[in-house]
């Protein structure tokens, strides 16, 4: 009896055998089974890095080469606006090289309607944007409801020539031409009701950099207003 004690006692007291060598694909499962999170999580913000660093650059996306800017009460029709951009555009210069004329459209629309409170809203976002994009030089023409207005407030139109108002020019009179006053924009495909009222007016510059960057518009100008009578 006692040896068969000694046996079993001394069967325990054996050292465990070393664990089996796991083979490469099972250390990458077992690996990847504890830090899946961490890698979700990586490849979302590296999704979120690239996304934002793809819009920064521009790739994939077309340029425009002239952009006009709408100041009115209410914004067009999203038809419409579409319609038009696709009209000019086939006016514009490939400016930046890319093989293609696109003209954008920008809205600046005050939007009176509605309570006190919404219409000052309103109005000053659209002052605020309307204003960044003069600063900027961004706009080459502008399509507007009211020109008066909008030249005593920011003496942004150029006169025939192309050159700047005098400091006390606020008259916007020779400066701009009623839609219906120039033949080409007339005969555009759009539904012409919706911008019978608007006036065309080309965009000064006092920036010599600005100047430079619009360089090559002025043709854009020209076929536009081809025609045209103040």
């Amino acid at each position: 009896m006692a040896s068969e004690y000694l046996k079993m006692k001394a069967r325990q007291q054996q050292p465990a055998p070393p664990p089996r060598e796991l083979t490469k694909l099972e250390k990458r499962r077992n690996w990847l089974h504890y830090h899946w999170g961490w890698l979700l999580a990586g490849a979302v913000l590296l999704w979120i890095a690239g996304s934002m660093l793809w819009n920064i650059l521009g790739i994939g996306q077309t340029k425009p080469d002239v952009i006009v800017a709408y100041v009115g009460r209410d914004t067009l029709p999203e038809d419409q606006a579409k319609a038009l951009e696709a009209a000019l555009s086939a006016f514009a210069e490939d400016r930046n090289g890319d093989g293609k004329t696109v003209a954008e459209l920008r809205q600046y629309a005050t939007n009176r309607s509605g309570d006190l409170d919404t219409a000052i809203y309103y109005n000053y976002a659209a002052d605020t944007t309307l204003l960044a994009d003069i600063t900027a030089g961004d706009s080459y023409l502008f399509l507007v409801e009211d020109p008066k207005g909008i030249h005593r407030s920011y003496q942004i139109f150029a006169r025939p020539d192309g050159t700047p108002p005098e400091e006390d020019d606020f008259d916007a009179t020779d400066k701009v031409f009623r839609w219906g006053d120039c033949p080409v924009l007339a005969g555009l495909e759009v539904d012409q009701a919706v911008f019978e009222n608007l006036y065309l007016g080309r965009r000064c510059f006092y920036d010599e950099k600005q100047l430079e960057a619009q360089a090559g518009n002025e043709l854009f100008w020209e076929r536009l207003t081809e025609g045209a009578a103040r």
